[in-house]
């Protein structure tokens, strides 16, 4: 993996899966299945397909006869994601989103969840999702919008801030929640040559964790920001001053938040 793209490698694919997926990425897979199966496409390829959240639910939402291939840059990513079961066959694959390894017009519908924003080049991913669609074909992919509409992460980034004041970490703002703006994703689709036939839509949820430790576990170790935290300091006592943040704002127990995210829908 380049150093462009932080690694999803040793614990955190697994801590990833526990917290992260059904805190945040639950209710925005339901999402993009429902909207996947509208379109009733006989083969599907998701890219930045993480630990399968959105996998699972495409198999069991598309047509029976549709057929499933689930990539991931990160191999620990694609080995938690392949432990898991699935209504119906999945192929599983290590793949690139910069050159991927299938023949031109090879789909139906290319998906993408919350993986556009880690693509280095974002023309050059466009333009390898709009090679491999047939014509005719969609691409329907997520992005998550900034911290002023995600609760949760907004007072994680705040804290973190206060715990490392020299040099807070960065990941969540420069690649989660770094790449929402509207009209930069328009040019960037043409740029791959979607020039017509783009929509997108702001979609709000609800984000739940069992408790503000859960949260703040999830976003401290549970992506690559685990990495930068640890070259800063004590990845446990980070953890716990996020944990007593979260429990501030949103107090004990069970905790929501909103969460909002941008949905595009481009087609060949």
């Amino acid at each position: 993996m380049d150093a462009a793209r932080p690694a999803f490698s040793g614990s955190i694919p697994e801590v990833y899966q526990s917290l992260m997926v059904p805190m945040l990425f639950d209710p925005y897979a339901l999402d993009l299945a429902d909207r996947a199966a509208a379109i009733a496409p006989s083969s599907i390829l998701e890219l930045a397909a993480g630990t399968g959240v959105v996998t699972r639910q495409l198999a069991l939402t598309l047509p029976g006869e549709a057929t499933i291939t689930a990539t991931d840059l990160s191999q620990g990513m694609v080995d938690e994601a392949a432990s898991q079961p699935t209504a119906r066959p999945v192929t599983w694959a290590v793949a690139d989103a910069m050159s991927l390894p299938f023949a031109d017009e090879s789909f139906d519908l290319v998906v993408c969840q919350f993986g556009v924003m880690f693509y280095p080049k974002k023309t050059t991913a466009f333009a390898e999702m709009r090679r491999v669609l047939r014509p005719g074909g969609s691409v329907i992919f997520s992005v998550w919008d900034g911290f002023d509409d995600n609760e949760f992460v907004a007072v994680v980034d705040a804290a973190l801030a206060d715990f490392f004041p020299e040099s807070p970490p960065s990941f969540m703002a420069d690649l989660p929640h770094g790449y929402h703006d509207p009209e930069q994703i328009r040019r960037d689709l043409a740029g791959g040559g979607f020039k017509t036939g783009v929509r997108i839509e702001t979609v709000t949820r609800q984000s739940t964790s069992p408790s503000a430790e859960a949260a703040a576990v999830a976003y401290c170790q549970g992506n690559p920001m685990r990495l930068e935290i640890e070259r800063l300091g004590s990845i446990e006592a980070a953890t716990a001053h996020v944990a007593q943040a979260l429990a501030a704002r949103f107090g004990s127990g069970p905790i929501h938040g909103r969460i909002q995210a941008q949905v595009v829908t481009a087609v060949r």
